[in-house]
């Protein structure tokens, strides 16, 4: 699972017009560190149709304060320049795999 490194890099997902996930994180994060191993494993899954990258909050505090990120993780699910969802908190498999499915349909 890619890392978001800069925002040239971030302002280079958007241009593409592809969907994608960001996962607002930090390394002392209990519940992202929860929700890690299933992120890497929907990224894995969704490869090629919907592109999954980790933000750590502590490294990437200008994007954090762009998505008005309060608390972590959360997530948001982006098409273009426009997010279509977001998700704050600790989340199940299924609800992430909801919200990246209707990324994918908004996206078609």
């Amino acid at each position: 699972m890619k890392a978001i490194q800069s925002n040239k890099q971030f302002n280079e997902l958007v241009n593409s017009g592809k969907p994608f996930v960001l996962d607002f994180y930090a390394d002392w994060c209990g519940p992202c560190q929860t929700l890690l191993p299933t992120v890497e494993k929907l990224a894995d899954e969704y490869k090629g149709d919907v592109e999954i990258l980790k933000v750590n909050v502590d490294q990437h505090q200008e994007l954090a304060s762009k998505f008005q990120v309060r608390s972590i993780p959360a997530i948001f699910f982006i098409k273009g320049n426009t997010i279509t969802d977001k998700l704050k908190g600790l989340t199940t498999e299924n609800n992430l795999r909801t919200k990246i499915e209707s990324l994918k349909a908004f996206a078609a």
